[in-house]
């Protein structure tokens, strides 16, 4: 919906910049062209850019209450707003727009902190309260929006990305180099930690209160898989759950400007368009993306089909290498922080098709982490049964499976045959097609002698040893379903699907992340989501009737993008001069030898594509945020 920002400076005698504020909001001007504002008091400062969705006439921020005690700047849309501004007028509240944002104002009067228990929505907020004199930042269960902060012992510099955090002349443009190492473990930063040192994320579920000079961060809602009620017959659960689909999506409709839908031709988009063309009498526009080469699976046939069964005016196009390579600089100044998503540029372009018709998408982002829709869970869960069923012959058992992987070239097979002997918590930390290829110090050889000796792997686990800890004991698909919903679904890709849309001044929803389908869907039995090698079961039963046979049954594509081949061919000569390049290897963290023998191994048939394309997006990281360096690659 929108882009803030704002500083508070703990010197209760110094005054914010107006032309500071200015300056943050224009670095995230593509969040919001459709309006701007600042609030300047004293030691505070609040900036705003709007895109403009819902009371387009009345809804500038920062907004305030009655008497101008209290501001906010607010990004997101609270999809209950109705309800609650119903509940606040009858506690007296009156309201000058017909806006959500000013019901988050009044709903804080009325609560204070606790008013974000009260929201169902995605969001991510800061208010000022100037009696108390406090600074209140929120962002919503699951990380939908995104919310970095900048600490020190003078001030607090917030934004929704780090760009605008970074036009702060007072933080330093620095390298946490110890990131680098999990980075390139997960592919992704899991955590509240940024490769950017001292900036940080405010964690899903999470807000922050400023006072004095002191921060106190508060959980205020997790994700619970207790033990399931037995008496939920699956005939009730499938009841329940269609209601509450039909429920979000009606929600999620809401806006006063064309919303689209964003289709990959699987389960969840289609499943969202499905229930969408019910709940609005204007027609729907429909947005999915191709690429040339035809070496992945392509989806817009089935997007097509999609498109004619639920009437919509649909809407395609064609990526190629070039597009790719040609948007990586771009790809890293929007994302910010490092991550291995190639996806994510399809995502750029396909949204950029869809600013000409709509200013919000819908998608199914997060079916699969609610109802255990990726193969490694259903990979994981049987392995762990098997090494439960043959414990003393797990090292027998490991062997067979590696001969009859390579007798029956059953490459699937042979990624989780050394698992055979390891616990699960030791090797479930990386949510990449090789769960092993990363454990301890996998990627060793690639990092210089000096940078190797400095890595502490326990620093690098962390997080994610934080969240095995939080759910030991509980069954293992549980587990994996907790720890991606924590780790990878806000830290990989819902930053991708904000930062993409975002870049092209269009609001992705994700009507399928709705808190109280998550809760309900964590508080089923594991044998609902995943029934024997059926995945997403619950879901899929539900979607039956409603989406075509060949989408329901196709097999799980995942939106491929054909960036291995790319990265082999086409962009070759384009990877191989950033990697090898003097200023990637003077920076000391990689042996230019071990580069050169990946990147050859590579060209050779080896698939290195998602080391190739990590390592690419840290050093074009380096000289964009580091170096402020304008990046063409040719």
């Amino acid at each position: 919906m929108c882009g803030i920002c704002g500083k508070l400076i703990f010197d209760k005698e110094a005054r914010v910049s107006p032309a500071l504020i200015t300056t943050m909001s224009d670095t995230i001007r593509h969040r919001g062209p459709d309006d701007e504002g600042q609030y300047i008091s004293g030691p505070i400062g609040l900036g705003f850019r709007r895109l403009s969705i819902i009371d387009l006439k009345s809804g500038h921020q920062p907004l305030s209450n009655e008497d101008s005690t209290v501001w906010i700047v607010f990004n997101g849309e609270i999809y209950n707003f109705q309800e609650l501004r119903t509940f606040l007028l009858s506690k007296g509240h009156t309201f000058r727009t017909q806006s959500d944002t000013e019901v988050i104002v009044h709903l804080y009067e009325e609560l204070g902190p606790k008013c974000v228990e009260k929201l169902r929505g995605m969001f991510a907020f800061a208010i000022w309260d100037g009696n108390a004199k406090t600074l209140f930042l929120a962002r919503d269960r699951v990380g939908i929006k995104p919310l970095y902060y900048c600490l020190t012992n003078e001030s607090l510099v917030f934004a929704s990305e780090i760009k605008a955090i970074l036009a702060d002349s007072s933080v330093n443009r620095e390298i946490a180099p110890e990131m680098i190492d999990r980075f390139l473990t997960f592919l992704y930063l899991p955590g509240e930690q940024t490769l950017h040192k001292g900036i940080r994320k405010l964690a899903p579920g999470h807000s922050l209160l400023v006072k004095d000079g002191k921060v106190v961060t508060e959980q205020y809602w997790d994700l619970n898989f207790a033990e399931p009620a037995k008496s939920l017959s699956l005939k009730d659960a499938e009841t329940e759950l269609l209601r509450l689909l039909a429920e979000s999506v009606e929600l999620h409709m809401i806006a006063d400007v064309p919303v689209g839908v964003l289709l990959s031709g699987g389960v969840d988009s289609t499943g969202v368009l499905s229930f969408a063309g019910k709940k609005t009498d204007k027609e729907i526009s429909s947005f999915t993306v191709g690429f040339d080469g035809g070496e992945v699976a392509d989806e817009r046939p089935f997007a097509r089909l999609a498109a004619e069964r639920f009437g919509t005016k649909h809407y395609e196009m064609t990526i190629s290498a070039k597009d790719f390579v040609d948007f990586m600089p771009k790809y890293v100044w929007h994302m910010e922080e490092p991550v291995c998503e190639p996806p994510a540029i399809a995502m750029y372009y396909v949204s950029k098709l869809a600013s000409n018709h709509v200013k919000v998408l819908l998608s199914g982002e997060g079916g699969d982490e609610a109802f255990a829709g990726y193969s490694n869970y259903r990979n994981l869960v049987w392995l762990e049964r098997i090494k439960r069923g043959l414990s003393p012959l797990n090292g027998a058992a490991a062997r067979g499976l590696s001969l009859a992987s390579s007798l029956f070239h059953l490459p699937r097979v042979a990624k989780y045959v050394p698992l055979m002997n390891d616990r699960f918590p030791d090797y479930y930390y990386s949510r990449t097609s090789n769960p092993h290829r990363y454990i301890g110090n996998g990627l060793g050889s690639l990092y210089s002698a000096d940078f190797a000796h400095g890595i502490d792997h326990k620093r690098t686990l962390e997080p994610l040893r934080e969240l095995q800890a939080h759910v030991r004991g509980q069954n293992t698909l549980d587990a994996m379903l907790y720890i991606d919903t924590k780790t990878w679904l806000p830290d990989d890709l819902l930053i991708k699907a904000d930062k993409m849309t975002m870049a092209n001044s269009v609001e992705l929803r994700v009507p399928l992340l709705d808190h109280k389908i998550l809760e309900f869907a964590a508080s089923l039995p594991p044998n609902f989501k995943l029934n024997g090698f059926s995945s997403k079961y619950i879901l899929k039963k539900v979607l039956s009737e409603r989406i075509p046979d060949e989408i329901r049954n196709r097999k799980k594509a995942g939106f491929p993008v054909p960036y291995e081949s790319w990265l082999r061919k086409d962009l070759k000569d384009v990877v191989w001069s950033v990697l090898t390049d003097r200023r990637t290897i003077e920076r000391g963290y990689f042996s230019k030898g071990a580069v050169e023998a990946m990147l050859k191994s590579n060209s050779n048939g080896a698939n290195y594509s998602k080391e190739i394309f990590s390592l690419m997006s840290l050093e074009l990281w380096q000289r964009t945020f580091l170096e402020q360096e304008q990046v063409v690659l040719q």
